[in-house]
């Protein structure tokens, strides 16, 4: 399924019925007085958090969603029916933002323009999260409602109030428990593969991966969501390669994996790279507990990729793990430490963490 990120969409709450003009007519009584009801209430637009979905590709074919009218009202003070609901689903990390005007003419790769100073309206974290967006409009008062002691005979009615519309963007942060950074060609996607349900594209080039992918880990009976970001380069924090909108997919991430191809031109360089642009996006990335695994290790030998973490450790890497994506040796002991670290992140969010100051107390195996 193609992936996509964002969405630009247009949303139409429903207008109120109108009231209606009626006068009761029965046997032996010709001037009944008026008996109009009122018009329904228009519908709402209601986004709901659904499971299963992890893109928002629906939308770019679908832009425009408007909630029903609600009927008008009739006779014998019946009222309208109030207008169907839209209810719009989206996946679970969605956020909806206003729309404000585009930066003069700068667009990335998919043609979406960039934005500055966009408010956060709504943030589904959870499934089932619903929130109504904007309400239909009231309906109309019939001409029954009109009548006064000098007015027995009304004729006037509503014609139903408006409904509410608005252009937002609809904006996908994945959620994901361990989140998968590195440089382009690092083995990123072999590695997701290697351990997760995840078919990936591999290649032996740069930027095989395109799209954020998700991939479910089960490792001795305990299983966590691990989240494979295209490879980042210098100045991705600002948005060059549309690094910016990668490393937000990242932001919710508990743990960071950081990949390193060993047999690159510069390994200590690739990891100061990424490491610059975490801390440059901010939102908290480069605090968040990281670690680093040296891939390809079955195209070196052991001495050769011991004396390549020593050189990440006196940059200031911690917690290395000599790992090979392509063989798989060393995932056992990169995944029994994941494990732990990710039950630890959990507790801390809710306000469990272990120690006295809240720090992580766990080490390398």
């Amino acid at each position: 399924m193609h992936f996509l990120d964002q969405a630009k969409v247009f949303l139409k709450s429903g207008w109120g019925g109108p009231g209606a003009v009626s006068f009761r007519r029965e046997k032996y009584e010709e001037y009944g007085g008026p008996d109009g009801g009122n018009g329904g209430k228009g519908g709402d637009i209601i986004f709901e958090a659904v499971p299963g979905l992890n893109t928002l590709i629906d939308f770019r074919y679908t832009q425009h969603f408007k909630a029903q009218r609600g009927t008008p009202g009739m006779g014998k003070n019946r009222y309208g029916a109030g207008g169907a609901d839209m209810v719009i689903k989206v996946p679970v990390g969605t956020q909806i933002l206003s729309d404000p005007q585009p930066i003069d003419g700068t667009e990335d790769e998919d043609g979406i323009p960039d934005y500055e100073d966009q408010e956060i309206l709504a943030d589904f974290t959870e499934v089932g999260q619903r929130m109504v967006f904007l309400r239909g409009g009231d309906g109309g008062r019939g001409n029954m409602s009109y009548k006064t002691s000098t007015n027995r005979a009304p004729r006037q009615h509503g014609t139903g109030w408006p409904g509410e519309e608005r252009w937002v963007w609809l904006r996908l942060k994945l959620l994901a428990d361990v989140g998968l950074v590195g440089m382009p060609n690092a083995g990123k996607s072999t590695l997701i593969n290697q351990i997760t349900n995840t078919k990936a594209k591999v290649g032996a080039y740069a930027f095989t991966t395109t799209k954020p992918q998700l991939g479910v880990v089960l490792h001795k009976n305990r299983e966590f969501v691990l989240a494979d970001i295209p490879g980042l380069i210098a100045g991705a924090a600002e948005g060059v390669g549309i690094g910016d909108r990668f490393l937000g997919h990242i932001e919710r991430c508990r743990v960071l994996l950081h990949l390193i191809d060993a047999t690159g031109d510069d390994p200590v360089d690739a990891w100061r790279i990424v490491q610059d642009e975490l801390a440059a996006y901010g939102e908290g990335l480069d605090e968040k507990p990281q670690i680093v695994a040296l891939n390809k290790g079955d195209l070196l030998g052991q001495e050769l990729m011991e004396d390549i973490a020593a050189q990440l450790r006196e940059a200031g890497a911690e917690d290395i793990y000599i790992i090979s994506g392509a063989t798989g040796a060393g995932m056992e002991r990169l995944l029994d430490t994941i494990i732990p670290i990710l039950g630890e992140a959990k507790a801390a969010e809710k306000g469990e963490a272990d120690g006295e100051d809240g720090e992580s107390t766990w080490s390398p195996i």
